[in-house]
Order: C-alpha cells, then sequence, then structure tokens
C-alpha cells in the first residue's frame, strides 16, 4: 500500500520543521524504518548534548569575571590580574571607593573638682542660701534645724584663736556661716573661699591647731561655744576651707564621751563637703551641655 499523490517520497530531516518522517526503501507492507528512527533520534540527542555542555561553559566564564572583579573592588584595586577589557557596567559600578567614616567618641567627662579648684574657673554664684539651703538638714533619722547664717569678706572678723590670721596670711576672700542644733547640741559650720586650691590647702594644715570659726547665735539660738570646751575641725576642698565648732547650748563643755558632738560635727563635714563638690558638678555639666 502506497501513500501520498505519487512523485519523490520526501526526506525526512529532524533539524527540518514539516519534514517528513522516513519510511521503508521497501515499503510495500508501509512498515516504518525502526532502526533509521532510532539512529535519528541519537543523533538529535548527541547535538542537543554539544548545545548544552557549550551554553554551560560560558555561564562559568561570566562567573569567574564577576568573581575577580568583586576581588579586586575589596581590596581596593582598580586594576584586576590581566588587565580584563568589556567589563560590564555593573563591575565598572563596584571599583567607586567605599565611603569612609572618621571614627567619632564622645569627649570625657569634665573633672567637678577643675571647676572648684580655681577662682577663675568656679563662676557660679555663691551665698549663704545655696550652701546651706531650705530650714532644716537631715541626715539619716537625724534633723537638725537651721538657725542663722552670716556672709563677710572679712574673714578675720569670723574667726577666733590663730584662725584670724591664718585666713589673712592666705588670703581669704570670703567667709559663709549657718549654725544647725538639735536638742541641746548647736554647731556652726563655716566656709571660707580663696583664689587657688593651694591656699586652701594651707590654711587646713595650719588651721590643725588652735584654730576656729566663731559660733553663730541667732534665731533662737543662744550664744554656745564663746567660754566652754567645744568641738572644732578643719578641712578643705578645692578652693574651699571649711570649719565647725560643735558644743552644748546650756554651757558644758564637750569631752571625747559625747558621741552625739563628734556625730554632729561629722554631719555637717559631710554636707558641707557634698555641697561645694555639687556646685562643681553643676558648673561641669554646664559648660558641657553649653
Amino acid at each position: 500500500m502506497s501513500y501520498g499523490q505519487g512523485g519523490p517520497q520526501s526526506q525526512w530531516d529532524p533539524w527540518k520543521p514539516n519534514s517528513q518522517q522516513p519510511w521503508s526503501s521497501g515499503g510495500d507492507d508501509g512498515t516504518p524504518d525502526w532502526a533509521a528512527l532510532a539512529e535519528a533520534s541519537e543523533t538529535r540527542n548527541k547535538r542537543r548534548k554539544l548545545l548544552f555542555i557549550g551554553g554551560g561553559a560560558i555561564a562559568t566564564i561570566a562567573v569567574g569575571t564577576a568573581v575577580a572583579m568583586a576581588v579586586v573592588s575589596a581590596n581596593g584595586s582598580n586594576n584586576a590580574s590581566g588587565n580584563p577589557t568589556n567589563l560590564p557596567a555593573s563591575a565598572s559600578a563596584s571599583n567607586s571607593a567605599t565611603p569612609s567614616f572618621a571614627p567619632t567618641s564622645a569627649p570625657p567627662p569634665l573633672d567637678p573638682r577643675d571647676f572648684i579648684s580655681t577662682a577663675k574657673k568656679d563662676k557660679a554664684p555663691i551665698s549663704a542660701d545655696t550652701l546651706f539651703p531650705g530650714t532644716q538638714l537631715t541626715v539619716g533619722t537625724t534633723v537638725y534645724k537651721k538657725g542663722a547664717t552670716a556672709d563677710t569678706t572679712s574673714c578675720a572678723s569670723a574667726a577666733g584663736g590663730k584662725l584670724p590670721q591664718i585666713l589673712t596670711a592666705n588670703s581669704c576672700t570670703r567667709l559663709i556661716r549657718a549654725t544647725y542644733t538639735n536638742g541641746g547640741i548647736a554647731a556652726t559650720i563655716g566656709v571660707a573661699l580663696f583664689d587657688t586650691q593651694d591656699q586652701a590647702t594651707k590654711v587646713k594644715q595650719q588651721a590643725a591647731k588652735n584654730a576656729m570659726v566663731r559660733s553663730l547665735s541667732g534665731k533662737g539660738v543662744k550664744d554656745f561655744c564663746n567660754a566652754a570646751v567645744c568641738l572644732t575641725t578643719a578641712n578643705s576642698v578645692g578652693r574651699y576651707a571649711y570649719f565647725t565648732t560643735v558644743g552644748f547650748t546650756d554651757g558644758k563643755n564637750v569631752t571625747n564621751k559625747d558621741s552625739k558632738v563628734f556625730g554632729t560635727g561629722n554631719d555637717l563635714q559631710q554636707f558641707t563637703f557634698d555641697q561645694i563638690i555639687r556646685r562643681g558638678r553643676a558648673q561641669a555639666s554646664a559648660a558641657t551641655n553649653g
């Protein structure tokens, strides 16, 4: 049995569209030549493998070029080994310099003691009210009632014993006092100002014996420590020297056994020290934020 309208039989080309599959030359029975079909299929598969292998090689080269450019950019060099040409736009752009930022760090905090060590830097207003604010002082469970306050530039007039001469010799510029009471105990704290820390330190050392700030009466507090034995202390911080005179309001002498008197002196010294340090901190903070 034959197919078609006659004429020559078309040849089947596996790569040519619409071509007819070949039949056996002895195609009297119309059976396809299966051997020929198998050979044609194998040929087609081989050609496809060659194309796939070729495409894979191109992809590998492209990836290799991209990796090389990435390494060059990371090392900060503009010339890769072998001087590649015709680089993609993206690869060339990757060579641009990476933005750099200078390291930053917060400035070290200012030392509060620097501001209370010299009159040139210690410019904040000062008075009896700023040093000794309020109407009472509470330390732990002990409450001290504030009495009279005083402020003078004649330092010697507010001192006793050898302290007037010591203050004058070291150029005291101001002396501020306040009195506190608790029960039958009264204490006067005096703060003397100097231009430098060295002057205040010398005053503390020289006032170790027979030197005292005069007790300050008034506002309900009678005279005290004018004739009796009282506790006196001297200390300094920065350009400030501070003193305490502590005794009984009934005129009784203070002895080493009077722990409450010594406790009152310690409380007032600590409070005064803290007040002066706070003054330095406030000025250091203002200078930092300003």
